[in-house]
């Protein structure tokens, strides 16, 4: 969806620990950034959510809970969207298109709905992912209004 002629409005970058206690410090962090707009409640929940799968999977399914592995999350606000990638550089996907089916979990005691509610909760999902090159999380929320100043 990024265009050559995109403006970008603002950006974050950050990287942090896989560790589980992280989650929130990213819920938080993208929550405050995306509210620089006129979201409302319903929306900054929705992409807390889905903020909170993403770095939940790069934990527990691309670092097997290992507290060592590094997790980046980029946002970026255009005009038009806030896009945020969330990157970990964990052993990776071996079949995305079965990873993001409802129900699908290599751990039996997971449900299998983190990008289900990723996809419901952004306009665009896009997941690129290699085993042993880790995985990259793109998610987009459209905007129609413009930064406050």
């Amino acid at each position: 969806m990024t265009k050559n002629n995109d403006k970008i409005l603002n950006q974050l970058k950050m990287e942090f620990l896989s560790l589980q206690e992280n989650v929130g410090l990213a819920r938080v962090t993208v929550a405050s950034f995306a509210a620089q707009d006129d979201l409302t409640l319903n929306e900054l929940e929705e992409i807390k959510v889905a903020i909170s799968e993403a770095v939940s999977n790069s934990i527990i399914h691309g670092y097997d809970n290992s507290e060592e592995g590094v997790i980046k999350i980029n946002i970026t606000r255009y005009e038009d969207r806030l896009k945020i990638e969330v990157i970990d550089e964990g052993k990776g996907i071996e079949d995305v298109d079965q990873a993001v089916q409802p129900a699908f979990s290599t751990d039996p005691e997971r449900m299998g709905l983190g990008f289900v509610f990723m996809g419901s909760f952004m306009d665009i999902l896009t997941v690129n992912s290699k085993p042993g090159s880790g995985t990259q999380v793109i998610m987009e929320k459209r905007i129609v209004n413009t930064l406050k100043n």
